[in-house]
């Protein structure tokens, strides 16, 4: 089984080997660029002064606490309009498509709404991201319109898929 905890400085080595790459970054609305573990470790320390209005969380194995499989974060938490956004990213080839992916979101949608008091999860997924835009059908996004071609990727341009879930329409999914 799996199961989330917060992100620590010793998983910036692997977070940084999957940052670099760039199979993995085309499925992800950033831009691919070469990343130094330096600028890494400034990303974890600004992260670590900005944990009131963001949760960032290492997806790890029951048994193997250490090496994580991914990262899955809340972001941009605002406390009035209780919202925040969601993003994931599962780094080896190897562990997709075994459930992490919906282990995690589940989990952080769970943290939310229950711990957190929020109301409104949203996120913008690549278009040619269908295992994605699938998984987050699953845990009960609805898409809620589109940014066309939003994001440069590969040499083009690619549409973003906006898509909301709302405290009530999980607390509806989850009785």
């Amino acid at each position: 089984m799996y199961k989330l905890r917060e992100l620590d400085r010793e998983d910036l080595k692997r977070i940084n080997r999957w940052r670099n790459d760039p199979h993995l970054i085309a499925c992800l609305g950033a831009p691919y660029r070469h990343i130094n573990e330096d600028v890494d470790r400034e990303w974890y320390d600004k992260y670590l002064h900005a944990r009131n209005n963001s949760v960032r969380c290492a997806i790890v194995d029951d048994e193997n606490e250490t090496e994580i499989l991914g990262l899955i974060s809340l972001l941009s938490i605002n406390y009035i309009n209780r919202s925040g956004e969601l993003h994931i990213m599962i780094g080896g080839s190897e562990n997709r498509g075994k459930g992490i992916g919906t282990f995690a979101v589940n989990a952080m949608i769970e943290h939310a709404f229950c711990n957190l008091n929020l109301r409104r999860i949203e996120l913008g997924v690549l278009e040619t991201n269908l295992a994605a835009i699938r998984l987050y059908e699953k845990t009960g996004f609805v898409r809620e319109g589109v940014k066309r071609k939003a994001n440069y990727k590969n040499g083009e341009y690619v549409s973003m898929i906006m898509m909301g879930l709302l405290k009530e329409e999980w607390n509806l999914q989850n009785r």
